[in-house]
């Protein structure tokens, strides 16, 4: 299949072909390939398919051809808006769509906005409209609150990475968002896990809609290898640096799961002489994008980040992703090593297993389906017992405890929640 099947216009069609052909797309994946001609249609979707698959370009290219084709009476107005739950996406999701939008007849405006930098250049940047809104869900009020914008023109609504929105427990915000946008619009939902918040979520929202889902395969990330590794927690550090030795890794993604852990990992590992930065949501914008920006130049080896990392960062060939500490969440996992083996390449996701984290990761396992090889690193073997180098027992990790932390509380909140219909 092509992208000229899929049902563009002949007069957006080459211009879409030239600047698919620019960022390396020859033939549609599996999910633009479901859901643009739905999309072009007219209708509701809800997309799921693995991280890395091509979901941005399958709801940006029908949304560029709607706006292309639209009357000019209301040039500016605000037609298409995406949220997303983290700073980094709605980067990575403006930068594709002004690329794909390039070569179009008309120019597209397309405004990125999100908190943790000044408001005010945003508003200014608004001033003259925008066609789409790429959005995080508290910033967008903001904007909304200093009467920089109007979602009164809103016609297609994308909710991206749609479960981590209500994860991160921005439900409130997305319920005063929708009462500021026409009932009658298109509703697009995707994300690579949709558990039942979203799926209570869309059936409150979504009228007649089409269900896409696509499974993993080689284009969608199932060329990943997985290795789960047996380690006493106390000597992961010294290992991570052994195998970025020993197996030449030239670029690693490091998931720890605390700000505090980022921190003392990073710092562990440039006194091993190994470039490394932490990657949380403490640090400030303009840190968070040097350090992706040096990751992506290859001025750092490896980034140790929180699960802020999992969701919208794009790093074109990543060859390796550890999780030095396991997700608390099976579908966090799903993300996690979706960072790497993305557009058809191949990758390695790497776990690290304790004694104390060894059912965490069962669990993991059952709930994804699949079953990870344990192997041991000669001069690494696990002590008798589960202990760590220093005598300590393990920490848990990923493993819940049977009192509900604050993201437990904000899931049930979210699963909860009961949206209104907008009056006709």
């Amino acid at each position: 299949m092509s992208f000229s099947s899929l049902g563009f216009s002949p007069a957006q069609l080459p211009a879409f072909l030239r600047a698919l052909a620019e960022k390396g797309y020859l033939a549609p994946t599996a999910i633009q390939s479901a859901a643009i001609p739905a999309i072009l249609q007219g209708c509701d979707v809800v997309g799921s398919a693995q991280t890395g698959s091509g979901k941005t370009v399958a709801f940006a290219l029908p949304l560029l051809q709607q706006l292309a084709e639209a009357p000019l009476h209301s040039p500016g107005r605000v037609r298409g808006l995406i949220l997303v739950p983290t700073r980094e996406l709605a980067m990575q999701v403006g930068e594709a769509i002004v690329s794909l939008a390039r070569y179009l007849p008309r120019r597209m405006r397309v405004a990125v906005v999100f908190g943790g930098v000044s408001i005010n250049p945003q508003m200014m940047a608004l001033r003259g409209g925008a066609d789409i809104i790429v959005a995080t869900p508290g910033r967008l009020l903001d904007l909304i609150n200093h009467n920089a914008l109007s979602l009164a023109s809103v016609s297609t609504l994308v909710l991206d990475e749609a479960d981590r929105l209500l994860d991160l427990g921005f439900g409130e915000e997305l319920d005063r968002i929708l009462r500021q946008i026409p009932a009658q619009r298109q509703n697009l939902f995707f994300s690579a896990t949709f558990p039942p918040a979203i799926e209570a979520l869309a059936a409150t929202l979504l009228h007649q809609s089409v269900r896409i889902e696509v499974r993993a395969t080689a284009q969608t990330g199932s060329d990943i290898r997985q290795r789960a590794i047996e380690v006493d927690a106390g000597r992961r550090t010294q290992l991570l640096c052994h195998l970025v030795r020993s197996e030449g890794w030239s670029r690693v993604l490091v998931f720890v799961a605390t700000r505090h852990a980022a921190e003392i990992v990073a710092d562990k590992l440039r006194k091993a002489g190994i470039a490394a930065e932490p990657f949380h949501s403490e640090l400030s914008q303009g840190k968070r994008t040097q350090v992706l920006l040096d990751f992506r130049q290859k001025v750092l080896q490896m980034v140790v980040a929180t699960d802020v990392a999992a969701r919208g960062i794009d790093i074109a060939k990543m060859p390796v992703v550890v999780n030095y500490d396991l997700p608390r969440s099976t579908v966090d996992y799903t993300h996690r090593i979706g960072r790497t083996g993305r557009a058809g390449e191949s990758g390695m996701a790497v776990s690290f297993v304790s004694a104390r984290t060894a059912a965490h990761l069962r669990l993991i396992e059952k709930r994804q389906r699949m079953g990870v090889p344990r192997e041991q690193v000669a001069g690494f073997e696990p002590a008798r017992g589960g202990e760590s180098s220093t005598g300590a027992a393990a920490p848990t990790g990923g493993i819940k405890s049977k009192r509900p932390s604050r993201k437990d509380k904000l899931r049930e909140a979210a699963a909860r929640l009961q949206v209104p219909q907008p009056k006709e």
